[in-house]
């Protein structure tokens, strides 16, 4: 698994996850992930679109940074899910927790609402 880092124009943060969201990966990226999302009223985007597998373990990552930028009054959302990665999305729920777009465009939108 490997983590990217960028910062558009707006102060949204882009965070690009590449890999398998497994036992491994997740543990291999937690931390930075973690670090990444830090701070009051932040703005995130993870980038999904590189992410092959999804396991329980990274649904619990994705979800438990969810509820920690929601209580510091931020704001999160995933992008570009490969089908199969969006299918188990589906299934968990996730959607009612944490929105999906398919455009960098539509969550600059939303995470820009205050």
């Amino acid at each position: 698994m490997e983590i990217h880092f960028g910062e558009l124009e707006n102060g949204i943060s882009l965070i690009k996850l590449n890999g398998k969201l497994d036992i491994s990966g997740t543990g291999k990226i937690e931390t930075v992930f973690a670090g990444f999302c830090a701070g009051e009223k932040v703005r995130v985007v993870v980038d999904l679109s590189e992410v092959d597998f999804l396991a329980s373990i990274g649904i619990r990552l994705l979800v438990t940074t969810a509820k920690s930028i929601a209580s510091r009054g931020g704001k999160i959302a995933l992008l570009n899910p490969i089908p199969e990665v969006q299918r188990v999305l589906e299934i968990t729920g996730i959607p009612a927790i944490i929105p999906i777009y398919s455009h960098l465009e539509s969550v600059e939108t939303i995470l820009m609402v205050p």
